[in-house]
């Protein structure tokens, strides 16, 4: 089921959000106030806000001077143990280190995430846990010009729900990722990472889910009223 994005008081204040996917980094700042352009190598249909489509590094030399903030999500096929298996023999881009270097020249905060395995400096873990979420999802985030606490990192509370071995078993989590059977219904995936705009199972499981950047976004906003005080 789609829902419409809840409103919210706008704060004046503008994010790119590179390598954006269906957006699910986008609607977290969205929802503490920031107003959001996406930029993708792909086509994203989906994507709830203003879109580009274009080479993220490329964009971000270009353009990058022109918002408050930039958060990038670069590919993470080449680090994820999820897919060095299904995905032996492909290539991929590696993004890291290009977009780190442009975002640094460009001179302003800028957020870069990805999964365990990446070449991140871990400046901040975050786990649904910490936001009361049906996914566990741990992702690594790289803060550049600010900082931000994470919230206390909770036991996991049981298993991940899923099909094995051709029996159902519960659980509090649900394993986002993958288009094969087993893992939980749609409406079941949207539930546990928070994004209801899209139904769309590939779009859904490479997104992060919308809390993390909101809590980023919010930690972001304390360090400008701190720097302004």
């Amino acid at each position: 089921m789609l829902h419409p994005l809840p409103a919210r008081p706008a704060n004046g204040l503008r994010v790119l959000d590179l390598c954006c996917c269906a957006g699910g980094a986008a609607v977290g700042y969205h929802s503490a106030g920031f107003d959001v352009v996406g930029v993708d190598i792909d086509p994203q249909p989906n994507y709830p806000f203003e879109f580009v489509r274009a080479d993220a590094v490329e964009y971000a030399a270009a353009n990058a001077h022109r918002f408050d903030l930039v958060h990038a999500s670069p590919p993470c096929q080449t680090h994820s143990t999820l897919t060095k298996g299904t995905n032996k023999g492909r290539t991929y881009p590696d993004l890291v280190a290009p977009l780190r270097d442009t975002l640094t020249a460009a001179g302003i905060p800028f957020v870069l995430e990805n999964v365990q395995g990446s070449p991140l400096r871990r400046d901040l873990t975050l786990c649904g846990e910490m936001f009361g979420l049906g996914v566990i999802r741990h992702r690594y985030f790289e803060l550049h010009g600010f900082t931000v606490a994470a919230p206390a990192h909770l036991p996991h509370r049981g298993r991940v729900a899923g099909m094995r071995h051709g029996k159902w078993y519960d659980g509090p989590y649900f394993a986002v990722y993958g288009e094969g059977g087993g893992k939980g219904t749609v409406p079941q995936w949207q539930n546990a990472m928070g994004i209801h705009w899209t139904t769309v199972r590939r779009e859904i499981a490479e997104a992060i889910p919308p809390a993390y950047t909101a809590h980023i976004a919010h930690g972001f906003l304390n360090t400008l009223t701190e720097a302004a005080a």
